[in-house]
């Protein structure tokens, strides 16, 4: 057996979102409230201050408000920095990502508050990109987990499509979506609580759904994300994530032949910039 037929954990599940979506509501009111009211995840309302400031000629404001965007852009380019390179490890990618989280958001808790905020919000704004790179489906769609208005809009579209076709699958994606929004809006109301008791130490609540994400990829495998589950795919079975266990991509449950078509395993290997593991 290769290193690369392992058991891949599943950074689909619902469980797993909910947990991001509770820290990314955590994350926006704490650095909101101790941090001079800046927005760690949401970056248009970060830009739309900026532009304000700019007119105004508030240059010490578009100052504090440029760098954690620019931490942000930082923080995309290492999600994909880190994915490229550590793809082919034994642990997952995302499980890195995760321990990246934890180590600085640990150490933001220690930066005193007041002229060190600018600093501490570029870290947490860095975090935030971090986590909406590496985690962008639940249950095979796509969502936010540091923002709801992707979400509020997916979760709409999917209830009145539900309306329409009475389907199942749109009913699913609502309560998923709406579920989100849920845990997001619970993780706002807990760093409004406890950034208030512990001010700027309040940052170190939000270790423990993290830690509780690392868990669970720890723990929970996927029903897709196997290498070994598309035996009639070349691509698949050689592939370090096994082509992202991609429904759209290899319906092996469904339809076990799917791959064997050379076309598919193009898409597979175009898609997923597929290179031959040096053994």
């Amino acid at each position: 057996m290769t290193g690369f037929q392992i058991q891949r954990q599943n950074p689909e599940a619902f469980g797993l979102a909910a947990l991001l979506a509770f820290a990314g509501g955590y994350l926006d009111v704490y650095t909101y409230l101790s941090r001079g009211g800046v927005l760690a995840n949401a970056q248009t309302g970060n830009i739309v201050l900026l532009g304000l400031h700019l007119t105004r000629g508030n240059w010490g404001a578009v100052i504090r408000y440029c760098i954690p965007i620019a931490a942000f852009v930082a923080g995309i380019l290492l999600a994909s920095l880190i994915r490229s390179r550590l793809r082919h490890t034994a642990i997952q990618w995302r499980q890195w990502v995760l321990l990246a989280e934890i180590a600085v958001l640990f150490g933001v808790g220690f930066i005193p508050r007041g002229e060190w905020d600018v600093p501490a919000n570029s870290l947490v704004s860095l975090v935030c990109a971090l986590q909406v790179v590496s985690f962008q489906k639940v249950e095979g769609i796509s969502y936010a987990s540091t923002m709801c208005t992707g979400n509020l809009r997916s979760g709409t579209t999917a209830l009145y499509q539900f309306w329409q076709s009475r389907s199942r699958q749109d009913l699913l994606n609502f309560v998923r979506y709406y579920g989100i929004i849920f845990f997001f809006l619970l993780g706002a109301g807990a760093g409004t609580l406890l950034t208030g008791l512990w001010g700027t130490h309040g940052v170190w609540f939000c270790l423990l759904p993290l830690l509780g994400s690392f868990w669970m990829l720890l723990r929970t495998p996927s029903r897709f994300w196997n290498s070994s589950r598309c035996p009639h795919c070349p691509a698949a079975s050689q592939h370090p994530d096994g082509c992202e266990g991609r429904k759209e991509l290899c319906r092996w449950n469904r339809q076990p032949d799917a791959c064997h078509t050379q076309q598919l395993q193009n898409q597979c290997q175009r898609d997923y910039q597929y290179k031959t593991p040096q053994r």
